[in-house]
């Protein structure tokens, strides 16, 4: 049988291995979104999907940093 540390590692990685996909697609809906914004209000400097890439790469930063936050807490215990 496995034993509690082994499995501990495991979800550990398999979190961390998650993190990039997440942030990508996070930060691709909030361009396409963006993107969809400019061709259906257009303006001539794409306002809306370099603001809205911009809220979804900080968003994207936030979601990492709670997620390391508590796989780190979840370490020491």
């Amino acid at each position: 049988m496995d034993n509690p540390q082994k499995k501990k590692s495991r979800n550990k990685w398999l979190a961390l291995i998650s993190i990039p996909t997440q942030m990508g697609a996070i930060v691709f809906l909030f361009a396409y979104l963006g993107r969809w914004l400019d061709s259906k209000y257009p303006n001539p400097h794409q306002v809306y999907v370099k603001i809205l890439t911009l809220v979804g790469v900080a968003i994207a930063f936030y979601n990492i940093n709670r997620q390391l936050k508590e796989i780190n807490k979840s370490d020491q215990e």
